[in-house]
């Protein structure tokens, strides 16, 4: 049974359907990922999903037990990290985690009994009486994702958890996400990052205007949807030799500002055309998750 299901799911805000007849359905202890547009329908889905907002169509089992209906139930069992960090400014580390733990009725004696694990998987033990406004971003992160974890959830909604960090912010988090999976635990991820996505995704939908448009495991759309072999063309005149001579030599070519991205099953005719070419300069890259992503959503930038 899915620890995550949802069937015909629907949302109307007014006349707008921001979710359109979605179904999911999150097997245990796997990393799965919502991915689209700004605006496609991914935060207000993970919103229905955990009883925050009311569908107006369709069915929801978190956990087993009915959602709206039960929600309450099914959420003490479930983590969520947001996409801004709501840690209090006037409270310690310490004391984030104590009043977080506290919304569960949790025992007291039972959050501190957890809090030297939840600070050492944060990184921050040696922290506890700090003030939040004293931590960094990265720390801040950790934190919140240490703070979801307070009453042992089984599922975990992380909501972009990483925007907004450096590279080596970014990799912590993903090895703490990896190592919650280790444990069983099922993740249920949004992201805008495809190289995230990629790394912790066992499988993901797209979804866009409301509606999931693909679905499956990362590498399994990527071979879907995209040639293998990319390889991007940049520089004075870019647009006219994609016009004419790379257009004979790639299967498919996008252009999007000044570059040619140019989609082949074999691109040695491709790179062979470059090579010499004055003004061209160009990068050869294995297709990847975002090739799929900007195929299927589209180039154009949405607010």
């Amino acid at each position: 049974m899915p620890v995550l299901e949802a069937r015909g799911l629907r949302k109307f805000y007014g006349a707008l359907e921001v979710v359109a007849g979605v179904d999911l359905a999150v097997p245990r202890g796997e990393c799965f990922g919502l991915l689209g547009p700004n605006g496609a329908g991914k935060t207000t889905t993970l919103r229905l999903c955990l009883g925050l907002t009311d569908p107006d169509g369709g069915e929801i089992s978190l956990l087993g037990l009915p959602v709206p209906a039960a929600a309450r139930r099914a959420r003490a069992k479930v983590g969520v990290v947001p996409q801004v960090d709501n840690l209090d400014p006037d409270f310690t580390v310490r004391e984030n985690l104590l009043v977080y733990g506290r919304y569960f009725d949790l025992p007291q004696r039972d959050i501190a009994a957890r809090m030297p694990e939840l600070l050492e998987f944060a990184g921050l033990t040696g922290r506890a009486g700090a003030k939040i406004n004293t931590l960094s971003g990265g720390m801040k992160r950790r934190l919140t994702l240490a703070r979801s974890l307070i009453n042992d959830p089984d599922v975990l909604f992380l909501d972009e958890p990483t925007t907004g960090l450096d590279p080596q912010a970014r990799h912590m988090i993903w090895e703490r996400l990896k190592s919650l999976m280790g444990q069983g635990k099922t993740l249920v991820l949004t992201t805008h990052f495809m190289d995230e996505a990629e790394r912790l995704c066992h499988r993901l939908s797209i979804m866009d205007h409301g509606r999931i448009i693909a679905s499956g495991p990362p590498r399994e759309l990527i071979s879907r949807y995209i040639e293998p072999q990319v390889v991007e063309v940049y520089g004075e005149g870019v647009r006219e030799w994609a016009g004419s001579q790379g257009a004979g030599l790639a299967e498919r070519t996008e252009i999007a500002g000044e570059t040619a991205f140019c989609y082949a099953r074999d691109a040695q005719a491709l790179i062979a055309g470059l090579n010499g070419r004055a003004g061209l300069r160009y990068l050869h890259r294995p297709a990847n998750l975002e090739d799929v992503f900007l195929k299927l959503t589209g180039r154009d930038i949405r607010d």
